[in-house]
């Protein structure tokens, strides 16, 4: 018989990171989206959750669970109901400390990941996106000039790279013989310029800046797999996968709070559900959540399964596109179904609007 539910164990992780979703983000998402600040007592809860340390293996302290890119979609979708921004800088770290896992030398995983183990966040970033209306991840404009002695330079400029305040270390993308690579950057490497802080229209509470590369010099060890490289295309696979779910769960939280709400919301002597544009909409945002879920499984399971090149970018790329496309005219429709009360922040769901709104056009950051 074919499932096409959770297990028993992913189920026992959904329903603890939903309760801490409720209890512990949902409560101060408009805060920090005022302040435009992630709380540090939250971030170090994060890092006690063991959200990126369970699967590092133990040689490097972490708990030594297998990764599960499946589960890790089941995170991000609870984390995103209760908060976006805190579920995409929750697992910012994970991106990093995954692609090593994935990709890294014995050496860079020794060297790095014990980092990601201790009590307290710990930030490090990918570094995928390029300004510009028609940048393309998966072909950086950012070059990597091989010299003699095996190290390279790197020359070039990112944005959107989350905790670029703060992050110890970012892995960067760029062109290398016709090929495209990563590498591992400090942030106190000379020739690298951290950017100002973005002002972005949502996910105001995460922070992200752009990076200028100008001719920064990495040794040879700091070429993510080293000599065999690593397979980029993946990373975004893994990413897009990520976002999908991400996008699942702020929709599920949008229509959550439109149901109840249009339940208790009277107009001309009866509740506004039992008018059929209104009842409508909230069935059809709820048909198309399901979808999004299903296809940010499928992308998922792609993964997990190592299916081939092939299937694992179309799965990813299709459940990236339908989420972006449905979560939009989700937290849309979100609005409309408060009416007035959609555009006051004494409601959440314009929030959710521009989150929605930063997440479509967001990639990169994530890594399932």
């Amino acid at each position: 018989m074919i499932s096409f539910g959770p297990t028993e164990e992913q189920e026992l992780i959904r329903d603890a990171m939903r309760e801490f979703a409720t209890e512990a983000l949902r409560p101060a998402a408009r805060e920090q989206d005022e302040a435009s600040e992630l709380s540090q007592e939250l971030l170090d809860t994060i890092a006690q959750l063991g959200l990126v340390s369970t699967s590092i293996p133990e040689t490097f302290g972490g708990g030594g669970e297998p990764r599960s890119p499946i589960t890790n979609a089941l995170v991000l979708e609870e984390l995103a109901c209760g908060d976006a921004s805190v579920a995409v800088a929750a697992l910012a770290p994970a991106a990093f400390a995954n692609v090593l896992l994935d990709f890294g030398t014995e050496a860079q995983q020794q060297a790095y990941l014990p980092a990601f183990c201790a009590d307290t966040f710990h930030a490090s970033s990918l570094a995928l996106l390029e300004p510009g209306a028609f940048s393309d991840p998966a072909l950086p404009k950012t070059k990597a000039e091989p010299k003699g002695d095996g190290s390279f330079v790197l020359s070039g400029a990112k944005s959107f790279v989350p905790f670029g305040d703060t992050a110890t270390h970012f892995l960067v993308t760029a062109r290398n013989n016709g090929g495209v690579d990563a590498f591992i950057v400090p942030r106190d490497a000379a020739g690298l310029k951290i950017c100002e802080r973005e002002r972005n229209m949502g996910l105001k509470a995460l922070p992200t800046n752009g990076l200028e590369l100008e001719r920064v010099e990495v040794d040879a060890d700091a070429k993510l797999g080293g000599d065999a490289g690593c397979d980029v295309r993946h990373i975004l696979d893994g990413g897009r996968a990520a976002i999908a779910a991400v996008l699942t769960g702020l929709s599920r939280g949008v229509l959550e709070y439109c149901v109840p709400y249009s339940k208790d919301r009277v107009a001309f002597d009866e509740p506004i559900a039992r008018k059929q544009a209104i009842a409508f909409m909230l069935a059809e945002m709820h048909m198309e959540t399901e979808g999004m879920r299903w296809l940010a499984w499928q992308a998922a399971s792609a993964l997990e399964h190592n299916d081939g090149r092939e299937d694992r970018t179309k799965a990813a790329y299709q459940a990236r596109s339908i989420a972006s496309e449905k979560g939009m005219w989700i937290a849309d429709n979100g609005v409309q179904c408060l009416g007035g009360h959609g555009y006051i922040r004494e409601h959440p769901v314009e929030m959710w609007y521009r989150n929605a709104r930063t997440l479509g056009v967001l990639e990169g950051t994530l890594y399932l």
